[in-house]
């Protein structure tokens, strides 16, 4: 699983918006085999109790105006 967690970081697409935690998809693309590690964890802890951290719901969403 650690494997698949780490292709899956390293597949991500980079230069986009950070959500609420600021975090960059280039910042967890930086991280090391600890970090992959408590990656891999929190997947399978969400995906044995089908349950998301409160932290992982939430999303700003801002409104562009369309052109004329």
């Amino acid at each position: 699983m650690k494997d698949e967690v780490r292709q899956a970081i390293k597949s991500m697409k980079t230069n986009k918006a950070t959500g609420p935690d600021g975090i960059s998809i280039e910042m967890v693309q930086c991280l090391d085999e600890l970090g992959v590690d408590i990656m891999t964890k929190l997947i399978n802890k969400i995906y044995d109790t089908g349950e998301l951290p409160e932290d992982l719901t939430k999303s700003i969403f801002i409104a562009l105006p369309k052109k004329p």
